[in-house]
């Protein structure tokens, strides 16, 4: 037997990509974690946009789930740039704008032998001719499928190529943004989303002149990266938005949001460190094994080593009153900033889609006073540290695998080490809304369907061969505008309960103590 020799880690700096001489890299922690990254691409393996079966595409409520999934991105990034003073990122609106954010990947592909190409400021789109890639698109077709999209949001039907109509409804208006089988008229609605990326992608050689490749914002692995990203979908986001603000979608009424004879009469977080209603985050130092694909030899693992966002376990502790007869709760819980980057109270229309979801699950409700906890660890958001970087080669290890869906859905799931947003040394005001919601009116039948042996970040990916676990619109009730309240204060009912905490950076760096010792 070969004696495996001691590796000494792949350090990847924390300043691997730029200084803060670029303010854009003041997030580089976020739009560069691994974990993330990894999270964009396993949904889209499992949600994937082109396929030789239709059944493959046509998982519930997909169209759906791709705008809340990033409608969550949007606005956990959005409270990373108030936590780094910076605004709320600027949605690219017009597509014949200079590209101000240049981003210079510094990464290359041992697989591939090629290198992501950097972007240089100032930047445009440009018409794509690249035979190559079966691309062949104009600036004039993206803004002419924008218009039909927007039309059919405005109008509420959705033309069909007979041409007849139909209601549209956001499961429908998602598979027509990012476009795929599912699309109602590919002709007339095009593919916005996904050309969007290869429009930012190619902008450094759209007609193949010079045989480059794309850059990481065309790569589902590596697209999250680039701050363009987030631009970008900041107007996908927005598309979505003006849908749930028009006048084809009404708001919730008073009946769809209480639960009659359930009050929630207290709420707190005790954080691992003995803080109540204080998070902590901290910066921790974690190796992971990059031999597959990396190293071909037998030496031993490969390991890289980089610096990440995490935060202390805390616990949630809500008492609820329950006058009525026993029954089950989906408990429901989100936050949000405070402030806006102003440090003026938000209006709800723009605070609801800052809140981000922390969890949901469903408990018993006996009569008379319950005590709910709840670990951060079983959060329906999040996958543990172990799952988000498992061994990516045992995926393509065996090509007679019949089970990789199993495999990519296990690797599914906001990681669990960027729960927590970052917030500041002298401690971030957020506030924390619990609503208890009637499980009666939530709760969905489920078809049989295979189990999985792993821990489901059920709320962005959803459950393999199941619906979805909430009858509920996604995001809900949050998810459109109220019709009443004009801050979060007024949209209180006995069912919710809002608190102030704040979540405080202890600027340390830890071992991740899953290190191997060396």
């Amino acid at each position: 037997m070969k004696r495996s020799l001691a590796r000494t880690p792949i350090i990847i700096p924390r300043d691997y990509t730029a200084t803060d001489l670029d303010v854009e890299h003041r997030l580089a922690y976020f739009r560069e974690d691994i974990g993330v990254n990894l999270h964009h691409w396993h949904w889209h393996l499992v949600y994937p946009f082109t396929a030789n079966q239709r059944e493959i595409v046509a998982k519930d409520r997909r169209g759906e789930l791709f705008f809340y999934m990033h409608q969550q991105i949007i606005a956990r990034y959005n409270g990373e740039r108030l936590n780094n003073s910076l605004p709320r990122v600027k949605k690219f609106n017009n597509f014949n704008e200079p590209i101000s954010e240049a981003y210079f990947p510094k990464l290359d592909s041992l697989t591939s032998s090629r290198g992501w190409p950097p972007r240089q400021a100032n930047m445009q789109w440009q018409d794509l001719n690249r035979p190559v890639d079966g691309l062949n698109v104009t600036i004039a077709d993206m803004q002419r499928w924008r218009r039909n999209i927007e039309d059919a949001i405005a109008t509420g039907l959705v033309q069909l190529p007979n041409g007849s109509t139909r209601a549209l409804d956001i499961d429908t208006l998602g598979n027509m943004v990012e476009a795929s089988v599912l699309s109602p008229n590919m002709d007339l609605y095009g593919s916005l989303h996904n050309n969007g990326h290869s429009f930012s992608a190619y902008m450094h050689d759209p007609t193949h002149r010079y045989l480059e490749s794309f850059g990481v914002i065309g790569d589902e692995a590596t697209t999250m990266r680039d701050p363009f990203f987030f631009r970008w979908h900041a107007f996908i986001d927005d598309l979505f938005q003006k849908y749930k603000e028009s006048a084809n979608v009404r708001p919730y009424t008073r009946s769809e949001l209480e639960n009659p004879g359930v009050r929630v009469t207290s709420a707190r977080i005790d954080s691992s460190d003995g803080a109540t209603n204080e998070l902590h985050t901290f910066w921790m130092s974690s190796d992971v094994d990059l031999s597959r694909g990396l190293d071909f030899s037998n030496r031993g693992p490969v390991y890289a080593r980089f610096t990440h966002l995490n935060h202390r376990d805390f616990q949630y502790t809500i008492e609820v009153e329950n006058n009525s007869n026993a029954s089950r709760g989906t408990v429901r819980i989100f936050i949000s900033p405070t402030n806006d980057e102003r440090q003026l109270s938000w209006a709800l229309s723009d605070q609801r889609k800052m809140f981000i979801e922390m969890d949901r699950f469903v408990v018993p409700l006996n009569r008379g006073r319950n005590v709910i906890t709840r670990r951060s660890s079983e959060s329906t958001v999040t996958i543990p540290f172990e799952q988000t970087f498992r061994d990516l080669g045992a995926q393509g290890s065996n090509p007679r695998n019949t089970d990789l869906a199993s495999f990519n859905y296990c690797g599914c799931g906001w990681p669990q080490h960027m729960l927590v947003p970052k917030g500041t040394e002298s401690g971030t005001p957020y506030q924390l809304f619990v609503m208890v919601s009637n499980y009666e009116l939530d709760s969905v039948t489920q078809e049989d369907g295979s189990e999985m042996s792993c821990k489901q970040a059920s709320s962005f990916c959803g459950i393999r061969d199941k619906l979805y676990p909430d009858k509920r619109a996604m995001g809900y009730p949050f998810d459109r505008p109220s019709s009443s309240a004009t801050n979060i204060q007024d949209f209180i009912l006995p069912n919710m309960l809002l608190t102030n905490i704040s979540i405080k950076l202890q600027n340390t760096t830890e071992q991740n103590p899953r290190n191997p010792t060396i």
